[in-house]
């Protein structure tokens, strides 16, 4: 709060009366205007103290200088350098100046960051090379500004361990991938928490909302908590060039998801990424905390999944539900290294309740949601389309999880003995 000597309103009216047109006090005239923060002071017949919100005065002074378009005065434009950070989930950012516009990530230049920061290098040598490797329209600065999603390298050019891009662009980049073109779907589901509490949003303090039933997709002040977040992330995401497709609320009160796709290859993950990132900023901006925890409430409550749909060109193609099923017995045959790569506590999601399959056996079914996979009614009658995976959780590395479906299915070959003992235990004809 702040103290501020302004004109008595009688003062101000002995001037109203030879001032019919009088102007806005201007810039100078507030200058002449003495501001004191602290102490009180009598009035006089001319002044009287006046009590303003400073702050709301700051906040709207922020506000126009964020929406300041830079445009008119230079080409230069700001670009937000996004990675993933050390524990393999979190998001890190910072900026630069670029001399002008650019189309494509070839034409940004390499950065670096201090990796010992983030828990990706040693103190001693602690230099992090960022990759440009996808670049977006920024909607938070707008313009030509833009959001560049970046791949992490030491200095000699090897990819570092939370790299998983660079192991993904090489599966996307095979011959016989690329012919397959692998498309993907990819559901998001998040939960949004109460700030200081870390309980979800909408529910009371340390207390229960009602059990599920009337949450998911619902309507109403009692049902719905966070639409607006969900509403906002999902006009930045077309703003940004993201292939978002749809958003819901969830089963759980508090609980959103989105859907990205379809996307090709390595774009899913890239997508997927910055979709998290503009989640994120638009979260800290609401003072809201989200959380990608698999079961950020235990008991009777839906966990957070990010279940991925996929298919490949001869899945799509007449007869495509016979490689479907092939698909499904490969990844029957590696379920355990599929599991231990869909994300951080799926086992606390995973347990055949909650429209979830136990984590340690693999099943497959037509529209059964407790299964590990499920395959739609249409693809059944049509004789072709796709396959859902349901067993990622919402934290899993969509570069991890899309690039392990295209080299489990396209790429990895079991042995003929391996292959009939699964689709016997299966019941799959293939």
């Amino acid at each position: 709060m702040a103290q501020i000597w302004a004109p008595t309103a009688q003062w101000q009216m002995g001037f109203s009366k030879n001032l019919t047109n009088a102007s806005p006090l201007t810039s100078k005239m507030w200058s002449s205007l003495v501001l004191k923060r602290k102490g009180t002071h009598k009035s006089s017949a001319k002044f009287r103290v006046v009590t303003v919100k400073a702050e709301n005065s700051t906040v709207n002074r922020l506000e126009d200088l964020l929406k300041l378009d830079v445009s008119p005065i230079t080409d230069k434009i700001i670009a937000e350098y996004i990675w993933v950070g050390g524990s393999g989930i979190d998001l890190r950012s910072k900026s630069r100046t670029i001399a002008k516009p650019v189309e494509h990530p070839s034409e940004l230049p390499k950065w670096n960051y201090d990796g010992s920061s983030t828990g990706q290098a040693p103190g001693e040598d602690s230099e992090v090379i960022l990759y440009p490797q996808a670049i977006f329209k920024d909607p938070f600065r707008g313009g030509n500004n833009i959001l560049v999603i970046c791949d992490t390298y030491t200095p000699a050019g090897e990819p570092i361990p939370t790299n998983k891009r660079h192991r993904a662009a090489q599966i996307f980049g095979n011959q016989k991938v690329i012919n397959e073109v692998p498309w993907f779907g990819i559901e998001q589901e998040y939960t949004l928490l109460q700030t200081n509490v870390k309980w979800p949003l909408g529910w009371p303090a340390g207390g229960y909302p009602g059990p599920q039933g009337p949450y998911y997709c619902g309507v109403g002040a009692e049902k719905s908590f966070g639409r607006d977040i969900s509403d906002a992330h999902y006009k930045a995401c077309l703003y940004a060039g993201i292939n978002i497709s749809g958003t819901n609320g969830e089963v759980m009160p508090g609980q959103w998801e989105y859907q990205v796709g379809p996307s090709v290859g390595i774009e899913a993950g890239d997508h997927i990424w910055i979709s998290r990132y503009i989640l994120e900023r638009i979260t800290e901006q609401a003072g809201v905390v989200l959380t990608l925890d698999p079961k950020p409430i235990e008991g009777d409550w839906n966990g957070a999944g990010c279940h991925t749909n996929y298919s490949t060109k001869t899945m799509r193609e007449d007869g495509g539900f016979e490689v479907i099923k092939k698909a499904i017995l490969n990844l029957s045959l590696r379920h355990r290294e599929h599991i231990s790569a869909y994300g951080e506590g799926n086992e606390r999601r995973l347990t055949g309740k909650h429209e979830t399959a136990s984590i340690d056996t693999f099943s497959w079914g037509v529209a059964n949601r407790g299964c590990s996979i499920r395959v739609g009614r249409d693809t059944e009658k049509n004789g072709k389309g796709y396959l859902e995976d349901r067993r990622p959780a919402s934290n899993m590395d969509p570069y991890v999880v899309t690039s392990l479906l295209a080299e489990t299915t396209i790429l990895w070959e079991p042995t003929l003995e391996a292959e009939a003992l699964a689709a016997q235990k299966l019941a799959l004809k293939v």
